[in-house]
């Protein structure tokens, strides 16, 4: 048997019996319950912390991650608007050029009378 065989045999071994003893433990209700609330402990302290840090920001002026999230909806919002009505003056801006253009081919030419000559005034005889 190789050198290496024998240290897989034996590391076969100790990871087998290490699982077992492990799962064990895992899975006692003698873990489980102290290990559920210190990790719920864990997480109310670490909320308290954040709530204290987000007043401290607050009340020295600085925005908090809140405020940042709400202008940055604010924002994208207006954007969205500006954007939607630039298409619109877009729109328009065209519909003006063909009107203009309508407009110039029924225009009269430069030096012409826009109103019609008058017929000439008929004298009595």
């Amino acid at each position: 048997m190789s050198t290496w065989e024998t240290f897989k045999k034996g590391f076969d071994g100790w990871e087998d019996s290490t699982a077992k003893v492990l799962e064990r433990v895992l899975k006692s209700p003698s873990f489980v319950g102290p290990s559920g609330s210190a990790i719920s402990a864990y997480m109310r302290a670490k909320a308290k912390s954040e709530a204290a840090k987000t007043q401290l920001w607050g009340d020295v002026g600085v925005a908090t991650k809140l405020d940042q999230e709400r202008t940055l909806h604010l924002l994208h919002r207006l954007e969205s608007k500006m954007l939607d009505l630039e298409e619109r003056m877009e729109v328009l801006v065209q519909k003006l050029d063909a009107s203009e253009a309508r407009l110039a081919a029924h225009a009269p030419r430069e030096g012409a009378s826009p109103v019609p000559a008058a017929a000439p005034k008929r004298t009595k005889k």
